[in-house]
């Protein structure tokens, strides 16, 4: 999906939603633990029933990755039931992967050749050489660490150079030299208030993938006020205050009417913008 089409989906769904798939085989309904394979029977419907209200789907990896060969199987059938039944949502792995160029080039093979997802979360610390083999597919995403949402991002994230410029800042500036905004996005936290409004001074045109909303306490509204652009430029991540809502049979009935009360909040702030 490259970006014009991205726009496409969120101005007709009226939704800039990302629901995470942080799938836990310890907080999933009980029910679903007699069947062969618990986690992708939750994702399933999960996806199913929240499809007309995002316009992506994000799993993390440590999710899925916790379970062994198992795990991987699971995270397997989940990207191709999307790709299969849901062709035009946006499909980002969120693995924050990024180490010597020679492993990078293998994680791109990974997760852009086999597993075949739109977008992948990648740390930028190691710097250009590190990020670069994800950048030699010209149909994919590469979605930078900026500001995170925790509360350890002021450790380091914040820290001032001589010149009064925070690492953040430094990584908006630098990273731009690699790739445009046709290719590569930023995660900034929801957390983050008013901060959105120095990282639009750097990065103007960029989409940002903002978690935070919801059971991490982050203001969709402050969001939109600093961060949103006029392409909206955002995809806004839920994932525990959607997929955890209910924990009964009726778990993703509940699930898309949680989505459905963020997609006309999001509609309403498009309209407003």
């Amino acid at each position: 999906m490259n970006r014009q089409e991205l726009i496409k989906e969120i101005k007709q769904k009226q939704t800039f939603l990302c629901v995470g798939l942080d799938t836990d085989i310890k907080k999933i309904p009980q029910h679903l633990l007699s069947e062969e394979d618990p986690i992708y029977c939750f994702n399933q419907a999960i996806i199913d029933a929240t499809a007309p209200y995002c316009v992506a789907y994000k799993p993390n990896l440590a999710f899925y990755e916790c379970g062994g060969l198992s795990g991987w199987k699971s995270l397997d059938k989940t990207i191709r039931y999307l790709r299969e039944n849901y062709p035009h949502h946006f499909i980002i792995a969120d693995a924050k992967r990024g180490d010597i160029g020679n492993t990078s080039k293998m994680y791109a093979r990974c997760f852009f050749e086999e597993m075949d997802v739109d977008a992948l979360t990648v740390a930028p610390y190691m710097g250009e050489d590190s990020v670069t083999p994800f950048l030699g597919y010209t149909d994919k995403w590469i979605i930078l660490l900026a500001l995170t949402s925790n509360k350890g991002s002021q450790d380091f994230q914040l820290t001032e150079d001589a010149t009064g410029e925070r690492l953040f800042e430094k990584v908006l500036r630098r990273s731009q030299q690699w790739a445009d905004a046709d290719r590569m996005m930023y995660v900034v936290g929801a957390t983050q208030g008013k901060l959105f409004e120095d990282i639009r001074k750097v990065v103007p045109e960029h989409f940002l993938l903002v978690p935070g909303i919801g059971a991490q306490g982050g203001s969709l509204e402050e969001v939109c006020k600093y961060g949103m652009t006029k392409d909206c430029g955002l995809i806004v991540n839920s994932s525990r205050a959607i997929i955890y809502a209910d924990n009964s049979e009726r778990f993703a009935e509940v699930a898309a009417e949680k989505a459905h009360e963020v997609q006309q909040q999001m509609a309403a702030l498009l309209k407003q913008s």
